[in-house]
């Protein structure tokens, strides 16, 4: 009698894939515009590294004037392209409207985009203008980037869009209906994976726009590791966090790697519309590859963002 081999669920099918070996890219970078949002730490910090060591222009959106000085010191050190920095608080979209367009004024391409930056709420905050602060920082910061850096992504095609997403997308706490938790108990883990569940959804809806024209856009989770993201819930979060949460976790050396080569491979060349771990496909959670609500959250982000009356994606 043979025995039948066991298979993991769709759903389970992370686990297996995070332990894969990863991929790498040698690809020259040299004179590529790289826009990185989150750049001053973890993740972004690392993939800004790896970009610039590559020859990439390094074109960052921050938060931090003086921490974004320091990383501008250690790139110039690395590389003969100085880098760029602007300035923008994640929870204020006016400011991060400014920013996008402040490059497009002086950036005539864009070769990547890379939203990294994001947060993790242990308690309901609304920002000043009325969004749940994770969802806000997390999707609609980058989904309003990425909606005015698009056309000029098409111009400049080839050209690829990387979402840094997150296994914590499988949390969900996703209600289309009650977006700022007004009506619902506060849970962290689903507040960052509504936000993250969105920031998916939308993914898929950008694809099919940008189908045919040169540009891809893909998401990424970007391995269990060590990084600042929750540093803003207090003493008692952030005393588990460095004793008993890190000291778990891998270096965000492995996440600069990785998106190094999603931003560079020739193999990634034409690939859109996926979901990767670091480098391996992966499949999302079911809930995040609704279509149907997932057009519904794409109008809805316009409207949040202040998009709904703009001609941007008649490209």
């Amino acid at each position: 009698m043979k025995t039948r081999k066991f298979e993991l669920p769709d759903e389970l099918k992370f686990i297996t894939v995070g332990r894969l070996p990863q991929k790498h890219s040698r690809e020259s970078m040299k004179d590529k515009v790289c826009v990185i949002t989150g750049t001053t730490s973890g993740v972004g910090y690392q993939a800004a590294l790896r970009l610039a060591k590559a020859g990439a222009k390094i074109v960052m959106i921050v938060r931090n004037r003086e921490k974004a000085e320091h990383l501008c010191a250690e790139i110039r050190i690395l590389s003969a392209n100085p880098p760029d920095y602007y300035l923008a608080d994640f929870s204020k979209l006016n400011q991060v409207r400014k920013a996008a367009e402040a490059i497009l004024a002086k950036y005539p391409k864009i070769d990547v985009l890379i939203n990294n930056a994001g947060v993790h709420m242990t308690t309901r905050v609304l920002t000043s203008e009325g969004h749940e602060m994770a969802f806000c920082v997390n999707h609609l910061a980058s989904f309003l980037i990425t909606s005015l850096l698009l056309k000029r992504m098409i111009q400049s095609a080839p050209s690829r869009i990387i979402q840094v997403n997150s296994e914590g997308h499988r949390f969900n706490g996703f209600e289309l209906d009650d977006l700022t938790w007004a009506n619902r108990r506060y849970r962290g883990l689903g507040g960052y994976g509504a936000s993250k569940t969105a920031q998916l959804m939308t993914v898929w809806e950008f694809n099919d726009l940008i189908k045919g024209k040169g540009v891809t856009i893909n998401a990424m989770h970007p391995g269990a590791v060590k990084s600042n993201i929750g540093h803003n819930n207090g003493k008692l979060y952030n005393f588990y966090s460095r004793n008993i949460i890190q000291p778990l976790l891998k270096d965000p050396l492995i996440s600069g790697d990785a998106i190094y080569y999603l931003a560079s491979s020739p193999e990634m060349q034409g690939v859109s519309g996926k979901f990767f771990n670091l480098t391996n496909e992966e499949i999302p959670a079911a809930h995040a590859l609704n279509r149907d609500i997932g057009k519904l959250v794409f109008q809805k982000s316009k409207e949040l963002t202040q998009l709904d009356q703009e001609n941007i994606y008649e490209v």
